[in-house]
């Protein structure tokens, strides 16, 4: 019993130091390419402010989407280290779930519905007070919201259900995906992982794992689950 405690020991020892050294990689690396992306981001807005024909600026504007989308996932990497570490900070306040869920629907229903995507809400408009970090808890739902847009099928319903029991209230994400799901549930929250074999929509690949780090950060529970078509993703925010 001795060897296989000391043995467990060592296994989650090194499990440990492998996720620290990964979570350092990424911010080192983040913090490396953050100078050049900042250069060629200067230099587009000098082009973009210099006299160009039609074919130019057409390529200036190509040039700047795809520096901010660059800018945008080191953003998303060093958030996933920090969460993952420890090291970010969460200011944690009183605030209404549901309410702050609502927002993010209303905020986020224009990318919705340029895929033609209608949002049909069951919860009820009682308020549930949760210490949360309001900035963070946003992102989880925006995330969701995102990935919604992206990868849903178009002309569909996505439903967002919220439940509250004593313990916990959670709150669920269904929407029918575009595309088959040709993998499983452990795989898609894992870093840099999507759901779309052809990897033909624009996108990091590490939104869900933004949302599974900001939910354990705050003591929460994330869970996804696919049948046939229909994916599922549940957050369970613990009232303690």
């Amino acid at each position: 019993m001795n060897d296989v405690s000391e043995g467990f020991k060592k296994a989650v020892d090194l499990e440990t130091e492998a996720a620290r050294s990964k979570s350092e990689l990424i911010t080192n690396v983040s913090h490396d390419l953050k100078t050049p992306i900042t250069v060629v981001k200067n230099y587009t807005t000098l082009l973009e402010t210099t006299p160009l024909n039609d074919e130019q600026r057409q390529y200036v504007a190509e040039l700047s989407k795809y520096t901010n989308h660059l800018t945008s996932l080191l953003d998303d990497l060093l958030d996933i280290a920090k969460a993952s570490s420890g090291k970010m900070t969460f200011e944690r306040v009183q605030l209404d779930i549901i309410a702050l869920l609502k927002q993010s629907i209303v905020e986020n229903n224009e990318i919705l519905l340029s895929k033609n995507i209608e949002v049909v809400e069951n919860f009820d408009t009682n308020s549930y007070m949760l210490k949360l970090d309001g900035d963070k808890t946003y992102r989880i739902f925006e995330n969701l919201l995102t990935n919604i847009s992206k990868y849903a099928l178009n002309g569909t319903r996505f439903y967002v259900d919220a439940v509250s029991s004593e313990e916990a209230i959670t709150i669920s994400f269904k929407n029918i995906s575009a595309s088959k799901m040709n993998f499983n549930e452990k795989e898609i929250v894992e870093r840099f992982v999507r759901g779309d074999s052809s990897r033909a929509q624009e996108g990091s690949g590490i939104g869900l794992a933004i949302v599974k780090s900001f939910m354990e950060a705050q003591d929460g529970e994330m869970e996804v689950s696919v049948d046939g078509d229909l994916f599922k993703v549940m957050l369970t925010f613990r009232r303690k």
